[in-house]
């Protein structure tokens, strides 16, 4: 695998503006199912997988939630956010929903998409069901005719910039002084991967991915980190001993 570099100003042919992730999308891999978030159907049993752990809201602009019912309407307002689709995140070995993650800035004129609200709980952090949710994100974004799959976090969110790296997008600056979050300033880091980066990243999701690559206690053999290595064309400058734990 080798790392591709954008053209700038390079006509764009033969691509259509791809169709928006809707409602009735649903993602299926061998560890991980993505359903469209519904509070009726997802709320409570959500709720249960965040309840304690409060450090997993720390960087997101909302939350945590003080009991089950406020994290329903928060649910139920997400729904109904036209700029947005979530999904709740089905970890087939437990059989429970674990995690969220969206779309968000979808611009199918432009071709790019983003990732983003994600939020998994810790019982799916670190597993292959939450490597795979994300995989089949990308996955349907460049197969569906985007040409850019964008992820943002707070600079200071080392476990996000470096969950972006390991899945293989390159690192694209720092937006200063971006937002306000919770009464805090933020940077945010950008990370980013393109459409002719595709083929090679499929690649090494299906080597991570593969029963082979892990041994009858479920430990890895090959990082996922080593394997996107050469397809990310800049890495983040937050340091290699940061970025090498996955």
């Amino acid at each position: 695998m080798t790392a591709i570099y954008s053209v700038n100003a390079a006509p764009v042919r033969n691509w259509t503006p791809p169709p928006v992730p809707d409602e009735t999308l649903v993602l299926t891999g061998s560890h991980a199912r993505l359903e469209p978030l519904r509070a009726d159907t997802h709320a409570a049993l959500l709720y249960r997988a965040y309840v304690g752990h409060d450090g997993v809201w720390d960087f997101l602009p909302y939350g945590p939630f003080s009991s089950s019912s406020q994290y329903h309407r928060w649910v139920r307002d997400m729904e109904q956010d036209p700029s947005l689709q979530f999904y709740a995140v089905f970890n087939i070995a437990t059989g429970c929903y674990e995690g969220v993650a969206s779309f968000l800035r979808i611009a199918p004129e432009a071709g790019s998409i983003e990732v983003g609200h994600i939020n998994f709980s810790p019982a799916l952090q670190k597993t292959r069901a939450a490597t795979e949710a994300l995989y089949l994100m990308m996955g349907w974004a460049f197969e569906a005719g985007y040409r850019r799959f964008e992820w943002k976090c707070d600079a200071l969110n080392g476990g996000s910039r470096r969950a972006a790296q390991r899945l293989g997008l390159s690192y694209e600056g720092i937006f200063r002084q971006a937002t306000v979050v919770k009464g805090r300033n933020r940077d945010t880091a950008w990370f980013a991967a393109i459409d002719a980066e595709w083929p090679a990243l499929k690649e090494a999701f299906g080597a991570w991915l593969a029963d082979s690559n892990f041994d009858a206690d479920g430990v890895q053999q090959e990082r996922l980190s080593d394997l996107t290595r050469l397809v990310r064309v800049t890495d983040d400058p937050m340091g290699a001993a940061e970025l090498s734990r996955g």
